[in-house]
């Protein structure tokens, strides 16, 4: 089997044997430690621009499945696995993972101590990296690490983005779960209008909106509040997406003039650039949140949720607090009380917010969980409860 390598910035080299695509790439080196949902991690818009190493040292042995994709192409620049499987056991697969990352020309690589990397990553920080089958020369494999563009500053959602607006009616099937207003009873099909952002949308965030009731139209990231308000939604979401907040500038402005206008959900990208618009900052995380298996404490609650996390960038409130606040921290910005509604259990970065004079509302990790747990599914019920009471 064809040897290959993966080179860090910093001057690591780990060698393995190649997989999928023959040829070269590089990207922003990071590990993602859900045991399952590769699929969907591969898919995730999110991962532009980054390099996606799985902790857990066995992919592919379900295979591929058509049905399980959460965009229309593999966004993420490199795959760095332990094991692949050329064995696939489940009924509805359809191939396997060598032949799926061949197809979309990803370039990646197995065979090597995912373990180690991990913990390097860990310990030194995500950093940009090259996966090479053509040049194994570890000093060259180096020196194109070092020159890889990063994604701090970098504009990723412009390159992720839906070009035109488009219509979303498709809900989870059969895996829909069962959905109720906030007077008990079924909530009307489709009721409510939502103007969905794309930053780097996962479509089963569309499916979850349509399930709780939404008629959804999803509009490009540089569409203007003007343009915006010309839909008359009932209310607004902002997805999630790749790279850095402070790289889609227009995004943060046109939110900035919505507030206030209708209800606003935000996960992730989108809670940044919600962050932003209110006078808030970001910061780039040492080695960033991914997986589907990260503690995050409701801090109105006090119940704790095991949430799907993909993000580099956090929000960062003017007074920052350490370990867990007995209260939701409140912070004043331009546009009212802001307070901190959830938190990581990990690291006590910022993973939830609301605005308690607006209607608005954001999460830093994905409520839709694909993959991971349903714990905060809850989310979406909050934002149709938010305009039901807008329109009351």
């Amino acid at each position: 089997m064809k040897a290959a390598v993966l080179a860090l910035a910093d001057g690591t080299v780990f060698t393995g044997r190649a997989l999928g695509y023959e040829g070269e790439s590089a990207g922003e080196v990071v590990f993602n430690t859900a045991m399952t949902g590769y699929q969907e991690v591969l898919t995730d818009p999110s991962y532009k621009g980054q390099i996606i190493t799985m902790t857990c040292p066995h992919i592919g042995n379900y295979g591929v499945t058509p049905e399980d994709v959460e965009s229309r192409r593999i966004w993420a620049e490199g795959f760095v696995v332990m094991e692949a499987s050329r064995l696939i056991s489940n009924w509805r697969s359809r191939e396997r993972i060598h032949d799926y990352l061949q197809q979309a020309k990803i370039v990646a690589i197995e065979g090597l101590d995912t373990r180690a990397l991990t913990r390097h990553l860990r310990e030194q920080g995500s950093q940009q990296g090259v996966i090479t089958h053509v040049d194994l020369d570890p000093a060259r494999a180096v020196q194109k690490a070092k020159r890889a563009p990063g994604i701090v500053g970098r504009d990723l959602a412009a390159e992720v983005t839906c070009k035109d607006t488009y219509a979303w009616s498709e809900g989870s099937g059969e895996w829909a779960p069962v959905a109720q207003s906030s007077n008990g009873r079924a909530p009307h099909a489709r009721r409510w209008r939502v103007v969905a952002f794309d930053f780097g949308v996962k479509e089963n965030i569309l499916r979850r909106l349509v399930d709780v009731g939404c008629q959804v139209t999803v509009v490009p990231a540089s569409t203007t509040a003007a343009q915006v308000k010309a839909l008359n939604p009932d209310g607004i979401f902002l997805s999630n997406g790749p790279g850095d907040p402070e790289g889609v500038p227009y995004a943060m402005e046109a939110v900035r003039q919505l507030i206030g206008y209708r209800p606003i959900f935000g996960i992730c990208l989108g809670h940044q650039i919600l962050g932003l618009a209110c006078g808030l900052k970001t910061y780039k995380l040492k080695f960033g949140h991914h997986g589907a298996n990260h503690p995050v404490l409701d801090l109105r609650t006090r119940k704790v949720e095991i949430t799907s996390q993909n993000h580099n960038f956090a929000v960062q409130v003017p007074v920052p607090f350490t370990g867990v606040p007995a209260q939701p921290p409140v912070v004043e910005t331009p546009f009212g009380r802001v307070a901190i509604t959830h938190v990581s259990l990990n690291d006590h970065s910022i993973e939830g917010m609301v605005c308690l004079d607006r209607p608005v509302f954001s999460v830093q990790y994905h409520p839709e969980a694909s993959p991971g747990p349903h714990d905060s599914a809850y989310l979406f019920q909050e934002f149709v409860q938010l305009m039901e009471k807008s329109h009351a």
